[in-house]
């Protein structure tokens, strides 16, 4: 038998040589460990369930609440008409005022805004009151006459002298009351045309998507996500609803957009945007401001908002979506002011809520009364919530009326918000939803057979209408 450390030596073997001694390969106890150690034999102890840290986060479900209906629509834009005010009312100054040719008379200059569109609203006989002194004139002169506009010349409707003191120091407005004729007058020749106001509001396009890769897809884990122990399931349920969220925020925040040409209606441009709910009432509604550190907490203040509500003829009942610290200053305001049952008893109290109170709790819903008025409030988790309007004082609050608005044009009665959609032909992009795929999770159909991922994707298009603004509420801090 060949010597195999000669023949290594000699380097005539087919074996590398080795340099340590026997002794170097003894195995001794130090190289031993436990057997848990080595299989790990006692499971862990994983409790299944996902914890909701921060409970339900969602904050959808506002349109729904105040009975905004869903409808599809076939443009590019949602139009609607609305009426103007029946009469009209004119601002001016003194500086617009000439006194000085009699003191009988008084003209009303041309040159201004206000005060051209007050020349051309009035003629001959006219009867017109000084909304400060309640000094009524009439006019004798100028006005809109036989088709242009001439300054309109005042004389006192009782026939006194003018004099200073008969209309405001500094600016009053003008009130048009109506008209007087002497016997065997002519017909008056000029007419005021009726208000009628077209509003749009272009369609958006809101978008998301949720990715997981084939490895991921197949990984199992320990927390039970509520559809299986895969956590690729709650990730994508989760993106679904952040979608759904951020698609809710949009029709409350959107904005339109101004193009190029200046026209915020340019539908020519890429991205014309849309007007969402707090656009709307910031343009054409009523606007409360107010310290956040001092929300409204008076019934002095809900008075100066029910005026307000009086003078655009707003309906009886209102929902008011309030953040927690207005909701619980109201509370306060309630506990030390009226008793708790004041709402008991009257009729058409919960009208929205088909005239049950118990509905209406359900809900979440807190009624009282006030002025003729009910508000039914609510707090609204988008303005708690510390990574939305919850890391902002700029809304505390909305109040939308419960009613029915009529169409100007058409007189079919709507809700006061309207969701709409784009849908043609059985197809809706209402709130679409589909899968890509390089074969994982059995979707072949994203073009690239070696993208090893599957590709959720979210999109809806849609425009929110927002008819009679004028009589929605906005509570800003």
């Amino acid at each position: 038998m060949a010597n195999l450390g000669t023949d290594r030596a000699a380097g005539t073997g087919n074996l590398p040589q080795i340099d340590q001694a026997p002794s170097d390969f003894r195995v001794s106890p130090e190289n031993y460990t436990t057997v848990d150690t080595l299989l790990k034999a006692n499971k862990d102890f994983v409790i299944p369930q996902l914890v909701e840290t921060y409970g339900d986060q969602g904050i959808t479900g506002f349109l729904k609440l105040t009975g905004a209906i869903t409808s599809g629509g076939t443009s590019d834009q949602i139009d609607w008409w609305e009426t103007g005010r029946r009469h009209a009312k004119f601002d001016y100054t003194t500086g617009d005022i000439d006194n000085t040719t009699t003191t009988n008379s008084i003209t009303i200059t041309a040159g201004t805004t206000e005060n051209d569109a007050f020349n051309a609203a009035v003629q001959k006989n006219d009867v017109v009151m000084d909304s400060s002194t309640g000094t009524r004139y009439i006019v004798q002169a100028g006005g809109f006459g036989t088709g242009t506009a001439a300054p309109a010349v005042l004389v006192k409707l009782d026939g006194t002298v003018h004099s200073a003191s008969d209309y405001d120091a500094t600016s009053g407005t003008w009130i048009i009351l109506g008209n007087m004729y002497a016997q065997g007058t002519n017909q008056p020749t000029a007419f005021r045309e009726s208000d009628i106001f077209r509003y749009k509001n272009p369609f958006m396009i809101v978008k998301g998507r949720h990715q997981v890769n084939g490895s991921q897809a197949t990984n199992i884990g320990w927390v039970d996500t509520g559809k299986g122990y895969q956590w690729f399931l709650y990730a994508e349920q989760e993106a679904r609803k952040r979608f759904e969220d951020q698609r809710e925020m949009m029709l409350l925040f959107g904005e339109k957009r101004v193009s190029a040409g200046g026209s915020a209606t340019d539908l020519t441009n890429e991205l014309a945007g849309s007007e969402g709910y707090f656009s709307a009432i910031e343009d054409r509604g009523i606007q409360v401001q107010n310290a956040n550190a001092n929300p409204l907490d008076s019934f002095a203040e809900f008075d100066d908002i029910i005026i307000e509500l009086d003078k655009q003829g707003a309906p009886a009942e209102y929902a008011m979506y309030l953040n927690r610290k207005q909701d619980l200053a109201i509370d306060d305001m309630l506990a030390n002011g009226i008793a708790t049952q004041v709402t008991a008893g009257l009729p058409g109290q919960f009208g929205a809520f088909q005239n049950n109170a118990d509905m209406a709790v359900q809900l979440g819903f807190k009624s009282f009364t006030r002025g003729g008025y009910t508000f039914h409030k609510h707090d609204w988790k988008l303005l708690n919530d510390p990574t939305l309007m919850g890391a902002s004082n700029y809304v505390q609050g909305a109040m939308v009326p419960l009613a029915t608005v009529a169409d100007a044009r058409s007189g079919m009665k709507a809700p006061a918000l309207s969701l709409y959609y784009k849908e043609a032909n059985g197809y809706s992009r209402e709130m679409e939803h589909w899968v890509t795929g390089g074969g994982v999770l059995g979707h072949n159909n994203n073009g690239d057979e070696g993208a090893d991922v599957a590709t959720f994707h979210y999109r809806s298009e849609v425009a929110l209408c927002v008819r009679a603004a004028n009589q929605h509420v906005m509570i800003k801090g």
